[in-house]
């Protein structure tokens, strides 16, 4: 499981070395350190508000040995605009253009960890595909994990949300955002 000295994470022994908690206000966010200001900002200063004021719920990924945040992931509530074209891909043959979705708002690693393990991104994904799913299947449909897939702080991040099986919405593409609108199908 070893890569280039870094722990490979996946669904399979990703809960060996972490826990999720959902974020609250007494959360302990001390330490927590990605490349993006605004992210570390984000964390400590609007996750917990957002959370009580019912906009955005924030999963913290924790180590298990030091209980240090390893990554966190907040998401929301969306509906995405799609082509006529899109809709036939993935076979929705509906006239409304709004489907429901879940959106990762945001998404962050602490680089300590990224140095340490490889796939946490993948596996935080994973664990977002699994509450969209259930949110299905027990509360309100829900066909597509979405993303606003920030290229103004990390250009290659497109690629990584392509990797997971994320695709770019036509319908919302614009060469001169910041941010990249993309969809991931949960039922395709």
């Amino acid at each position: 499981m070893m890569m280039n000295n870094r722990i490979l994470i996946s669904p399979y022994n990703g809960l060996k070395f972490f826990y999720f908690e959902k974020l609250n206000a007494t959360s302990s966010l001390e330490g927590f350190c990605c490349s993006v200001q605004e992210y570390n900002e984000y964390l400590t200063t609007d996750a917990v508000r957002s959370r009580k004021d019912h906009i955005a719920l924030t999963w913290l990924l924790r180590d298990k040995e030091q209980k240090k945040i390893v990554s966190y992931m907040s998401l929301i509530t969306d509906s995405i605009k799609i082509s006529i074209a899109e809709k036939k891909f993935h076979s929705l043959n509906y006239p409304f253009k709004m489907i429901p979705s879940i959106k990762i708002a945001k998404l962050a690693v602490d680089e300590i960890f990224l140095g340490k393990y490889k796939g946490i991104g993948t596996y935080m994904i994973e664990f977002a595909e699994s509450r969209t799913r259930f949110c299905d299947e027990i509360h309100a449909a829900c066909r597509f994990l979405t993303v606003d897939a920030d290229i103004e702080h990390n250009a290659k991040v497109l690629d990584f949300y392509k990797k997971n099986g994320f695709f770019v919405n036509e319908e919302l593409y614009n060469k001169n955002r910041k941010t990249i609108s993309m969809r991931k199908d949960i039922y395709y």
